[in-house]
């Protein structure tokens, strides 16, 4: 198979949503890939220079795009995203017949995979939570923070200049984005407009959209890896640490010089780091 968005590209049915994923189908192991919360976000967008490394490894990976995003289906949400993602995974999971995946979490899906790993510990391997995993407040920024009202400013108003105001914060160095990601994104973002306005609804319905699960870290026995940007601008780094002190096995790398996307930032020294992890 060539690996591709196009040559992945699949379609389930999962309950009442018409749900969107990829998959390169074969691998002794499945590595479950869940994007973040941004306009125009998908799978394959958040993790486009993460998929070929794991695949040359040996794993299967999926990458499921959650209702509201991408070409699954529309949703207006009015309880917990973490919980309706999570339940949407394992019937993706369970439609493809996997019964055991490890995890790799980006913001949003960081707490999605908190929320899954709670619900269907005996379903996970391994976890990767990059900027996210539970919905607990920074001590030390006012929420909510920068990134987020930028988020937030964005889906109301989704032009390409207030998509680079949130680009230009969302990593260390916004000089590395270049048009070409620029348009695709805006692109991906006006294609869809029911999702951006179900997003707004969403919000205003249910302002916690993600829920605080700090309390119950503890009940995660699975090998967690725990990656953030010193320079986060969006979930800001003390909410790490607040992981490594609730979950039972965690580990914690820091990149300086990284923003909310360090999966994408410093691509090429994650991809190692997280082989050597999901190999034990």
């Amino acid at each position: 198979m060539t690996i591709t968005e196009s040559a992945t590209s699949r379609f389930a049915q999962i309950g009442a949503f018409r749900i969107h994923y990829n998959d390169t189908e074969a691998g002794a192991e499945t590595v479950v890939m869940l994007h973040g919360s941004g306009p125009g976000a998908s799978g394959w967008t958040n993790f486009s220079r993460n998929v070929e490394p794991l695949v040359q490894a040996g794993y299967r990976v999926v990458l499921m795009d959650c209702p509201g995003w991408n070409k699954s289906s529309p949703v207006i949400n009015t309880g917990s995203r973490s919980d309706l993602n999570a339940a949407t995974l394992l019937g993706l999971l369970d439609h493809l017949g996997i019964e055991h995946a490890h995890i790799i979490g980006n913001s949003m899906g960081a707490h999605s995979t908190v929320a899954f790993a709670l619900a269907n510990p005996s379903r996970i391997g391994r976890l990767v939570l990059m900027g996210g995993g539970t919905g607990g407040p920074s001590q030390f920024v006012p929420m909510p923070t920068e990134g987020i009202k930028l988020i937030g400013q964005l889906y109301r108003e989704p032009t390409i200049e207030n998509l680079k105001r949130m680009m230009s914060v969302f990593v260390f160095d916004a000089s590395s984005l270049t048009d070409e990601l620029y348009q695709a994104r805006l692109k991906a973002m006006l294609q869809n407009r029911e999702h951006l306005e179900n997003f707004v609804k969403s919000s205003t319905a249910n302002p916690r959209q993600f829920t605080d699960y700090g309390h119950r870290l503890g009940e995660i026995a699975a090998p967690t890896l725990i990656i953030w940007g010193r320079d986060d601008r969006f979930v800001p780094f003390d909410v790490g640490l607040r992981l490594l002190w609730g979950l039972q096995n965690a580990q914690l790398h820091m990149f300086s010089r990284c923003g909310h996307w360090a999966q994408w930032e410093h691509a090429a020294d994650f991809n190692r780091m997280v082989l050597e992890f999901l190999r034990g």
